[in-house]
């Protein structure tokens, strides 16, 4: 067990952009180069007041943290500099103070700096640069109104909710410190409200990642998925709200959240054990196999879930043992739902630094996932995994609805994401995927994407807009160039 390392992810739960030269874009987006290109036209489409609308993924949410630099570069910002060639308008942004990320309210710190790469895996940036100052604070909030509207942690029904902004909120956690950065003199104004006010002539609109995340990252111990009824019902409000606006936009789904880093890093076998630990764990076990095997011969059980429950270790890598409320109780024969993972079941980022620790430092037998099994909330097991995808395909037909109803473009994120995910994706030299730190498509926190993961969404959705409105944003070369966009901040970088 001396043996058994893991790096440390700390996680809390929740560049401008710029165009080279137009070959070069159309060669970096994998289009090819003719000699004449078409003038840039907007279509039918009127840019000249963008708002965006969302959560973490419209505020821009890159390494755990919001910061200058990341919302410089969110997809919003990077859509409203090519929207600018064509009539589109100011795009205010409630910006940071600096780029160490993290909030305050008072100077009482309420969310830590962003995680940064300390050369072996992410970090948080004081373990790297030591103390900071964080700036941004809840009683210095810049005035609106502002542009994007993206509030990370917000679900689907948070945007109607009046208050949600409201610092006096804050401690009754009736209230989100994001959304307070945007109200102003308006603190009990919705979201939506503050959209409508503006009288925006173009909006983005990507929600719902919440509805299912939030669950998924506690390992489906935290809270519950988003009733698809209250879903589709939010959905409805708010597009009838911004239907009495006569505003043309653009929607996203959602990705499988299952597919992202936060799920994929840690495998599920990570425990590497020698012949003669893994007999002394498996003797360690004995009573409990013999215990199934007997409920087993009484038919309390069937003969597959006996085998799914009997755990087994042995030399080289071995699975952890979880908790799983989803197999018979058998709590009337005294004992618990235990079984080790399988390939299909996640276990989540933050068990990095738990595995193979020890639960009683005085127990040497008590190591976390192999004598103690994992809680339910450091595993999302096949069953969990089944419900957030099954969820996540009632959300993406919501929004597929709405978007039609509108009349809006509709960026499919989920099947982009699948794709990139699975490696079918190059952009020219680039070729992002799921890999944490290195794939370049997902930034250090495993959930949200890098400034790059960022520019690669804002092409995708110009590409949405083109066959809606028929701008030509890909056809005349106006797509952004990726490579200029980072895939890593400095941990100097303030």
């Amino acid at each position: 067990m001396k043996n058994l390392k893991y790096i440390f992810f700390s996680f809390l739960f929740l560049g401008l952009w710029s165009c080279n030269e137009v070959e070069d874009v159309l060669e970096d987006n994998g289009v090819s180069t003719p000699e004449d290109l078409p003038a840039l036209t907007a279509g039918s489409a009127d840019f000249s007041n963008y708002v965006a609308i969302g959560n973490s993924l419209t505020i821009g949410v890159t390494d755990n943290g919001v910061f200058r630099a990341t919302q410089t570069n969110s997809y919003p910002n990077i859509l409203a500099g090519q929207f600018s060639a064509v009539g589109g308008g100011e795009f205010v942004q409630a910006m940071t103070a600096d780029n160490y990320g993290g909030l305050a309210v008072g100077g009482t710190r309420i969310f830590d700096p962003r995680l940064v790469f300390n050369g072996s895996g992410p970090a948080g940036l004081e373990s790297v640069i030591g103390p900071v100052t964080v700036g941004t604070d809840l009683l210095d909030n810049p005035t609106g109104p502002f542009n994007n509207l993206g509030v990370p942690g917000a679900r689907s029904f948070h945007l109607l909710a009046p208050g949600y902004g409201n610092l006096s909120n804050l401690a009754l956690g009736l209230a989100n410190p994001y959304a307070v950065r945007l109200t102003g003199s308006t603190p009990n104004a919705s979201i939506i409200e503050l959209a409508l006010a503006q009288s925006p002539s173009f909006v983005s609109l990507w929600i719902g990642a919440n509805d299912v995340l939030s669950y998924s990252t506690s390992g489906g111990s935290n809270g519950a998925l988003t009733p698809q009824a209250t879903f589709d019902a939010s959905m409805d409000a708010i597009a009838g709200a911004l239907s009495t606006t006569g505003a043309q936009g653009v929607m996203a789904n959602i990705p499988y959240v299952t597919d992202i880093p936060f799920f994929t890093t840690v495998p599920h076998n990570p425990v590497p054990l020698d012949a003669a630990t893994a007999a002394a764990v498996n003797s360690g076990y004995a009573a409990y196999n013999g215990g199934i095997a007997q409920v087993g011969s009484l038919g309390a059980i069937s003969a597959e879930e006996v085998a799914q429950r009997t755990i087994s270790f042995s030399a080289g890598q071995n699975a952890v043992v979880i908790e799983d409320e989803a197999l018979t109780d058998l709590s009337a024969y005294g004992l618990p739902n235990y079984r080790q993972a399988t390939e299909n079941d996640l276990v989540v980022i933050l068990a990095a630094s738990f595995i193979g620790t020890l639960a009683d430092p005085n127990n040497p037998a008590s190591v976390n996932g192999i004598g103690v099994p994992l809680a339910d909330n450091w595993v999302l097991t096949e069953t969990e995994v089944n419900e957030v995808k099954s969820a996540t395909d009632l959300i993406n037909g919501k929004i597929s609805s709405i978007a039609s109803e509108l009349g809006y473009a509709h960026f499919d994120a989920n099947d982009m994401f699948q794709r990139i995910f699975s490696g079918d994706v190059t952009y020219n030299s680039f070729n992002p995927n799921a890999s944490l730190v290195f794939g370049g498509m997902i930034s250090l926190d495993g959930v949200h994407p890098t400034s790059r993961g960022y520019a690669i969404i804002a092409n995708e959705i110009m590409k949405a807009i083109d066959v809606t409105y028929g701008s030509n944003f890909e056809a005349s070369g106006n797509l952004v160039d990726i490579g200029d966009y980072p895939t890593n901040y400095s941990p100097l970088l303030q």
